[in-house]
């Protein structure tokens, strides 16, 4: 660990496929309301891996949203990626400049005065703890099941996932704990359906000619009731109105950044009747109520088993690399002052 006369390390993104990790002060002084966190582990997202193929400019260090709280759209409650003068840590705030400490993957964070600050549960591992920022995505089924018939999400519907990532097998545990009669993903990852049966008891399919075929046969032949399209790769949204019933929901969560045009014909949205949900991302609001289930439930359902790699700081280079391999990874974490002995832990067959 350092001490505030040393300095800290952190892991820079200095251009696409450029990481490096690099030392910074120690900062000796706060400004008031802000917290410099000790970090335990921090997550690679999916985000992450686009912003380091150079697929979009976001995070140059990944790390939380800071909203304005003072415009229109912050004044009606809305999410913070709502808000026009939104900060992103590691974009308008880089670690180009001091106090440098604005991403997870480092020793420290630095949390600039106004940023949430939520308690941890003391029940809650940190392998179950680090994944609260994609479980708090999930409050987009809440947001279905508010909406009113023929679409929504009541228990007994089935709902369909396409994608095994992390943020796709959230949707499925929460799903699950919602009261879905079925619970079905799409993944061509062999490990990742498995991981999608023991996490969140989901009939896992391998997309394919046959696939859309077998869901509806397994929904009276009429399509899933909740899609949920959680890949943000292009070919997905057309899947999604392919499998989901007349007058269902589709709920996308995972095109976070411009992967390119897809032609769509709105006709389908009207001619059946079908419910598009676009979420941006979590929801501030929603913090604690996802914290207190996944510490409620924690024992029961093996949330950590979402986590299949760790790295420490210095081998950020690799950890990214690994995250982007699908058929070896789910979610990959950075943990500072690792062993190398235990510093990474691979995805059990």
């Amino acid at each position: 660990m350092t001490t505030p006369a040393g300095t800290v390390r952190a892991a820079t993104l200095l251009a696409p496929r450029r990481l490096e990790v690099r030392e910074y002060p120690y900062p000796t002084s706060l400004e008031p309301g802000a917290v410099l966190l000790r970090m335990l582990a921090s997550g690679i997202c999916g985000t992450d891996k686009h912003t380091y193929r150079g697929e979009t400019e976001q995070y140059l260090v990944p790390a939380p949203n800071l909203a304005c709280g003072r415009c229109h759209m912050c004044a009606r409650g809305f999410p913070y990626y709502l808000c026009p003068n939104i900060e992103n840590y590691g974009n308008s705030t880089t670690a180009g400049v001091p106090p440098h400490l604005f991403g997870g993957w480092s020793e420290y964070l630095y949390l600039k005065p106004g940023t949430a600050v939520f308690r941890v549960p003391d029940e809650l591992p940190d392998d179950v703890a680090v994944l609260t920022e994609i479980f708090a995505v999930t409050h987009s089924l809440e947001r279905a099941a508010a909406l009113p018939g023929p679409a929504g999400f009541r228990p007994g519907d089935a709902v369909a996932i396409i994608g095994a990532g992390p943020l796709g097998l959230a949707h499925a545990i929460k799903a699950s704990l919602m009261g879905a009669g079925q619970v079905l993903v799409l993944d061509p990852s062999s490990k990742r359906r498995a991981l999608a049966a023991r996490v969140a008891d989901a009939v896992a399919i391998a997309p394919g000619d046959g696939a859309t075929a077998e869901l509806r046969e397994r929904c009276h032949g009429e399509g899933v009731d909740v899609v949920v399209n959680a890949t943000g790769f292009p070919g997905a949204f057309a899947q999604s109105t392919a499998i989901v019933r007349d007058g269902g929901t589709i709920i996308e969560v995972g095109a976070f950044v411009d992967m390119g045009d897809e032609a769509f014909n709105p006709a389908v949205i009207c001619g059946r009747s079908l419910t598009l949900l676009g979420v941006g991302g979590e929801d501030l609001r929603c913090y604690e109520g996802t914290l207190a289930p996944m510490a409620r439930h924690h024992r029961r359902i093996p949330f950590e088993e979402i986590v299949s790699h760790r790295f420490a700081i210095e081998d950020a280079p690799v950890a990214m690399t690994t995250a982007l391999d699908a058929d070896v990874s789910v979610k990959v974490l950075i943990v500072p002052g690792s062993r190398p002995a235990d510093a990474v832990r691979t995805l059990s067959s």
